[in-house]
């Protein structure tokens, strides 16, 4: 039980254990209402239950949900989606700098996974402070168990914009990136844009990626990339892409063999990356597991078909 918990919702959730015990499973569903309506929520445990206050926002159970009853968005040209697992002051730092700099017509969506160590409070604190500009969505997941292909092709799903940003909260804008990307769009072959794009190592039989400069390439990377709402749609990440690593280069090969191209703006773009604890701070053995699972997929998938590659154009 929590400390921090009245006497009454504490006494609730005994009662809750009791009738579970019972198998009393219409009262324990009445009870567990009870405790929600005082603003509290209840986690079975082993040894009974534990009491934590509810947080301030509505949370859907999980990613399917959200897709089921997605909420209204106002009507934008281009929404910023960003994934939230945690780490609460890199999400500050990033919904700053996107207050600041994010282009006038467009809507910042926050998908926070699982509140960790508050970073959902922070979420909510923006949309809260920029209503119109953020919009919160909470799920009761983790990203581990939701998985960043499903969150992103969420994204997808419930965005009405023509165009889907997906960026990482490790990347700061310190001006406006935008402008000069949304510009590549003036091409409407190119599906696909972002911030630092690569190619495919073919003398490296597709095992590696090199860094590649402004214009046609094979991939950009998901610290931020802007695709087309249809074509995000039309050819979602695959959905075996739990961990981010090596699924935003499946995505774009697949992209790109759908026939659009993918191209990056010229000059260097006034925003910067700091540390991605995506990488660096995920368990190194799920991490590493993931990342070679979509890796081995991208190989079967799509090695020696160069005529998707940039060069072949």
């Amino acid at each position: 039980m929590s400390d921090q918990a009245p006497a009454e919702v504490t006494a609730l959730a005994v009662e809750r254990v009791q009738a579970r015990a019972d198998k009393d499973w219409a009262r324990s569903d009445e009870l567990r209402d009870a405790i929600a309506t005082a603003g509290w929520k209840v986690i079975d445990t082993a040894s009974g239950c534990e009491l934590v206050a509810k947080p301030p926002f509505e949370v859907y159970a999980s990613i399917k949900d959200l897709v089921a009853k997605p909420p209204v968005l106002p009507a934008v040209d281009l929404v910023i989606g960003l994934v939230v697992a945690g780490y609460p002051e890199d999400v500050r730092t990033c919904l700053s700098a996107l207050a600041s700099f994010a282009p006038q017509n467009s809507l910042i969506v926050a998908l926070d996974c699982a509140n960790v160590d508050g970073a959902g409070g922070v979420v909510h604190e923006f949309a809260t402070e920029h209503p119109g500009r953020f919009v919160e969505l909470h799920i009761d997941q983790p990203l581990t168990t939701a998985g960043w292909s499903a969150s992103v092709t969420a994204l997808a799903e419930i965005n009405s914009a023509p165009l889907l940003c997906i960026m990482d909260v490790s990347t700061v804008l310190e001006g406006d990136a935008f402008t000069p990307m949304l510009e590549v769009f003036d091409d409407p072959r190119v599906a696909v844009t972002g911030w630092r794009g690569v190619n495919v190592n073919v003398e490296d039989e597709w095992r590696s990626f090199t860094d590649a400069g402004a214009g046609d390439v094979d991939a950009v990377l998901g610290y931020l990339m802007i695709l087309r709402t249809e074509v995000a749609r039309a050819v979602p990440p695959h959905p075996k892409a739990k961990f981010y690593r090596n699924a935003d280069m499946e995505w774009c090969l697949a992209i790109r063999e759908s026939g659009a191209q993918i191209a990056v703006a010229e000059g260097e773009l006034p925003l910067r990356q700091d540390r991605h604890r995506g990488y660096h701070d995920s368990d190194p053995e799920y991490r590493d597991k993931e990342s070679r699972k979509t890796y081995d997929r991208l190989l079967q998938r799509f090695r020696g078909k160069t005529a998707i590659l940039h060069s072949s154009s």
